[in-house]
């Protein structure tokens, strides 16, 4: 394991003395920081964009007529300068445009242009097969129990996240 991947390896942190569900955490993080960590790197290496920009782009792949802004930034869970960066180097490269807003003269609509569109399907179909590659290793029924698990697991920490 390189230096990087035991940094990134969440789990090493804990021993057995730590509770269960502790252990659990960091075994769930670790997951998510490899594959994360996977298709950053996949990204850059065959697209030249960061997952930041591929996000947004994604973003923008769902909302055909485009969208606002602050509606990114709310979907990106990041700040308004954030999507600003982003968007910007996205234009410079002709991958989106802004339009003024017809409802609100103070936003700015973002929209992909017909090359982004062409260049993300690209991106997206690599990203599918990278993702179905990382999880190769289980077959399809250990998935769907992990993914039944998960979904347990997201009602639980949201009924606890909701009451603080």
């Amino acid at each position: 394991m390189s230096k990087k991947s035991a940094a990134t390896d969440t789990e090493t942190r804990a021993t057995s003395e730590h509770a269960p569900d502790l252990r659990l955490w960091l075994r769930t993080l670790a997951c998510t920081n490899l594959i994360e960590n996977h298709i950053r790197s996949r990204l850059r290496a065959e697209f030249d964009i960061t997952l930041p920009r591929f996000d947004l782009m994604a973003q923008l792949e769902r909302s055909p007529h485009g969208l606002k802004m602050g509606e990114l930034s709310k979907r990106m869970m990041v700040t308004g300068g954030n999507v600003t960066g982003i968007t910007d180097q996205l234009v410079a490269e002709k991958l989106v445009v802004r339009e003024d807003s017809p409802n609100d003269r103070r936003a700015y609509i973002v929209k992909l242009t017909p090359e982004g569109r062409r260049s993300f399907r690209k991106m997206a179909e690599a990203h599918e097969t990278w993702v179905v590659q990382l999880f190769a290793g289980m077959d399809e029924k250990q998935r769907n129990q992990l993914y039944d698990l998960l979904a347990v697991l997201k009602a639980s920490a949201t009924k606890v996240a909701v009451k603080r």
